[in-house]
């Protein structure tokens, strides 16, 4: 199913409340991407306009001596308590699919986990609640390179393409399956999945978000219309390749390839860290729709 962008709404009475003031933000989930945006939320919040609600995790021993105690939210359902204006879910799918339209009813909802959203029935539902109550569904470029681009030519009606392939050592991938249980050292480059996004991301929930994120830049092509590849090379150690192609009307096309350095079984390569600092700062209201930040 094809699902287009909502059309620009004007920023709503309460969008331009939080932008004059601090804007409140909750952390859902500690693994490595959650404790970088603490800490940098901590150290550098304030001269920016950004104050720390609530950190929450699975496991909340894994905050104490890291987090104060007064910022650690013991049971998710209980967000509400803590006025946010952005929620940021940094950990897993499945949260995305059981609070994704609380968080919208309260406050705009940074989405860190996209691949969520290849399931279209999620994908509309959290888009019509975005709508309904004026918040903005935040979704971070992460690795993707030249997100606005595309969103742009899907725009204008002249995407007519779109390919991603992610390269990375094996012990880098969190499959779900055993696609990857007999990688040995050595091997070289293994082809895992060629095939449409849709049907790539409950494959690899955790390691194709910067796919997910280009399927919500391409609108009209959708997660069913971008393909995908995901490649093991145990040559890869100290870095993730990614690769874009797109294709335009008139043999226009463009790829693209950007080396994300990352360490051995990193899931995260370590400029995605910056960049989804980045797509936070940008989270000042954009009321009503689905922004690629």
């Amino acid at each position: 199913m094809v699902w287009a962008f909502i059309s620009l709404f004007t920023i709503s009475a309460q969008d331009m409340a939080t932008t004059s003031s601090s804007l409140r933000i909750g952390i859902v989930g500690y693994g490595h991407l959650g404790q970088y945006l603490v800490e940098r939320i901590l150290n550098d919040g304030a001269a920016l306009g950004l104050t720390l609600a609530f950190v929450w995790n699975r496991n909340s021993d894994k905050l104490k001596g890291l987090v104060p105690d007064d910022l650690v939210l013991g049971d998710l359902l209980s967000f509400e308590d803590r006025r946010c204006d952005v929620i940021v879910e940094v950990c897993h799918p499945q949260i995305v699919k059981e609070f994704g339209l609380r968080f919208l009813s309260q406050s705009h909802f940074m989405v860190g986990s996209p691949s969520a959203l290849s399931d279209p029935d999620l994908n509309q539902r959290l888009r019509q609640a975005a709508q309904q109550h004026g918040r903005t569904l935040y979704v971070p470029s992460g690795a993707l390179w030249g997100g606005q681009d595309i969103q742009r030519m899907n725009d204008s009606g002249s995407l007519k393409a779109l390919f991603i392939r992610m390269s990375k050592h094996p012990s880098c991938f969190r499959l779900t399956g055993d696609v990857l249980s007999d990688w040995t050292e050595g091997e070289g480059r293994r082809v895992l999945f060629r095939g449409s996004v849709a049907e790539l991301c409950p494959l690899a929930p955790n390691n194709v978000n910067t796919m997910a994120a280009a399927a919500v830049a391409a609108g009209t092509l959708g997660f069913a219309g971008v393909q995908g590849e995901i490649v093991s090379d145990t040559a890869l150690r100290d870095y993730h390749v990614v690769e874009v192609e797109v294709t335009g009307p008139d043999g226009f096309s463009v790829h693209t390839v950007r080396r994300n350095p990352a360490r051995l079984g990193a899931v995260t390569g370590s400029a995605t860290y910056n960049s989804f600092w980045n797509s936070l700062l940008v989270c000042k209201g954009h009321g009503g729709r689905v922004y690629l930040c």
